[in-house]
């Protein structure tokens, strides 16, 4: 016994400081979502047998989660091992001080910037560019370097994929084929439907004339065209006059749908130019035929047979995959949120559509995972962060959305995925060895969303935000008629707080140094004062100032401090993007009715792990140099964090 001990000690040893030895692997299974109150909760109903193996035999912990508890922020930390002070991402949202335009963090899609006209074509000098607005060094990149082979599935945070000598897929930040983060169509003869842009999609109103509909799917827009119009490809549909049965064609592709019956996954290519194609794929879903017509086409997301921008490397992988398993999504955000919270999708619906999503990765997951032999294998699921964000009202009678009728029959969804991720985990236990350490991380935690906080309308109300004589707050537009010459701070993206400072924004009126100090603090007081007064309960437990929680080359570059709501509350979806609701407080009618947008210390995500963690209070910005350590790699410059499994006391 004594033998055996001093040979594990010694192997830990040489695995924490030596060199790779070529037999240690590591497992990451990455569910973004995964709450540890709700974990816990089904843990001790029976309801996860896999994760309470796992506890009794390694560890258990909280995971302190990113400032602010966003996940393309929370990831970012996760992958560099710094917070967004290192890596620049900030929010969903980020703002150019100088213009006021508002763009997505994550990544930017550029066309040529170059070209010659000729008539009504656009021809482009040189190519268009896919960029990545994350900074520092991924953890994948470092094993690169010496040589560890490693898998990393749809991690959120890299799109386009940075250049990796191991198979990657990108994940949330990955646009459909129109650009964006998810834009579905809805078609129907409904003549009280309005017809035109809504958040996260399209309604195009259609006629059924002799039981014949006809449209055009809507693709990119064609950058090879003046004004740049969306490319379309034209479809019919021919509905059964007596049965509720559609037949759909386009291209050269026909197949038929009944009433609330889904097709599998449809190539379609838009035409840009003459023999400049662009491929996608898509589902189509039958709501009804008749006595109204209603078909909804989910976005066009890039074909990972043929994809149109950069989603994995090798850049063979995604179609490697296809050839496996078959298409699947690579939109990052996969499950249609905005559908449902727009109702074109109901609950039955939606949860149909998160099921694909699940059962794609699951499939990708059994045909990889068997396949890991050596180095790193990280694989991410998404499921239980889309679903409760979505489903948390069926399980909370408090909910402002709580029905009781669609709780009895769907208030089960969000355990039901939980024990999806326990069968997964199930897939992974009998193959550890004395060789193998696993980590099962999320980046947050979940809470309820009862209530809006519209930080834009409440500085408007305090006198921070000024508005131009003679007009009124705008509800809908991102900070309109603000007069920037009065206005001292203002509110963008789900936590941000900004201020007008002088030399920083375009039309700044706040001096640098103490002034803006003195300002911040002002807010931070009046902010944590608010009570709601439907309960007088605090809607704001903290406020942090960027100056004081981040480090590193973009600290200054983001949010002056960071709203962390209680819970229960969160930002308004239109304060988001800088508008002004008429009230401050509102409840939450919207079917998105979960959320962890909030303080950070509220939110926490889990760490659980074969081993014994040894640091007391494990943060996402620990899980790279543990990654490092575990094949003998330092921690790499700038990195805050330390092992999980051996910690540097002081910085814990």
């Amino acid at each position: 016994m004594l033998l055996l001990l001093a040979t594990l000690l010694l192997y830990s040893c040489q695995r924490a400081s030596g060199d790779w030895d070529g037999e240690h692997k590591l497992i990451i299974l990455g569910i973004d979502g995964m709450d540890p109150q709700l974990l816990n909760k089904f843990m001790q109903e029976g309801k996860m047998p896999n994760f309470s193996r796992l506890v009794q035999k390694g560890s258990y912990h909280t995971l302190t989660t990113s400032i602010p508890p966003q996940s393309p922020v929370a990831w970012s930390n996760m992958i560099t091992g710094m917070n967004a002070g290192g890596h620049g991402i900030f929010d969903f949202i980020h703002r150019d001080p100088a213009t006021f335009d508002l763009y997505f963090s994550a990544s930017r899609v550029e066309a040529p910037k170059h070209a010659i006209h000729i008539g009504s074509w656009v021809i482009p000098l040189g190519g268009g560019t896919a960029e990545q607005l994350r900074h520092g060094t991924a953890f994948w990149e470092i094993l690169d370097q010496h040589g560890i082979p490693n898998t990393v599935y749809r991690i959120p945070s890299n799109f386009p994929p940075i250049p990796a000598k191991g198979f990657t897929l990108s994940g949330m930040g990955t646009p459909d084929l129109r650009g964006t983060y998810g834009t579905f169509t809805f078609y129907t003869d409904d003549p009280m439907a309005t017809a035109g842009m809504v958040e996260g999609g399209q309604t195009i109103s259609v006629q059924v004339q002799n039981s014949q509909v006809t449209s055009q799917l809507i693709g990119p827009s064609n950058s090879f065209r003046k004004g740049s119009p969306a490319a379309t490809e034209p479809f019919t549909v021919s509905v059964d006059p007596l049965e509720p049965v559609a037949h759909i064609k386009f291209e050269e592709q026909e197949f038929v749908l009944r009433e609330s019956e889904w097709s599998g996954w449809k190539p379609v290519e838009f035409n840009l130019m003459p023999f400049v194609n662009v491929r996608g794929i898509c589902r189509f879903y039958l709501k009804q035929a008749h006595p109204r017509f209603e078909l909804y086409v989910s976005p066009i997301n890039i074909d990972p047979a043929d994809p149109a921008l950069p989603i994995s490397t090798p850049a063979n992988y995604s179609k490697q995959l296809t050839q496996e398993v078959g298409e699947f999504h690579t939109q990052g955000i996969a499950e249609d949120t905005k559908a449902l919270s727009a109702g074109v999708l109901d609950d039955k619906e939606f949860l149909e559509q998160s099921h694909t999503v699940l059962a794609e990765h699951r499939r990708v997951f059994d045909a990889e995972f068997p396949k890991f032999r050596r180095g790193l294998f990280f694989f991410y699921f998404s499921s239980l962060d889309l679903n409760s964000h979505m489903m948390w009202r069926l399980t909370d009678p408090q909910h402002p959305e709580y029905d009781a009728a669609s709780a009895a029959q769907y208030g089960s969804a969000i355990e039901e995925f939980y024990q999806q991720m326990d069968q997964v985990l199930g897939e992974v236990l009998p193959k550890l060895d004395d060789h193998t350490t696993l980590l099962v991380m999320s980046d947050h935690g979940f809470a309820p969303y009862y209530r809006s906080f519209n930080l834009n309308t409440w500085l408007l109300d305090n006198g921070y935000i000024a508005l131009k004589p003679g007009v009124a707050a705008d509800d809908s537009q991102p900070l309109a008629n603000v007069d920037w010459s009065r206005t001292r701070a203002y509110g963008l993206g789900l936590n941000g707080l900004y201020l007008n400072v002088h030399g920083r924004e375009r039309d700044g009126i706040v001096p640098p140094g103490a002034d803006a100090a003195a300002l911040l603090k002002e807010i931070k007081d009046k902010l944590l004062a608010v009570r709601d007064p439907k309960n007088n309960l605090p809607v704001i437990t903290r406020v942090d100032l960027a100056s004081e929680v981040y480090q590193g080359p973009y600290a200054q570059s983001g949010p002056d401090a960071l709203v962390g709501y209680n819970r229960g509350y969160r930002a308004g979806w239109k304060t988001i993007l800088g508008a002004f609701p008429p009230d401050v407080l509102e409840d939450n009618s919207n079917p998105w009715s979960g959320d962890h947008c909030m303080d950070y210390t509220l939110v926490p995500g889990v760490l659980l792990s074969n081993r014994k963690i040894e640091a007391q209070n494990p943060a996402l910005t620990d899980i790279a140099p543990t990654i490092l350590a575990e094949f003998g790699i330092a921690k790499a410059k700038g990195m805050m964090g330390q092992s999980v499994f051996q910690p540097d006391k002081a910085s814990h």
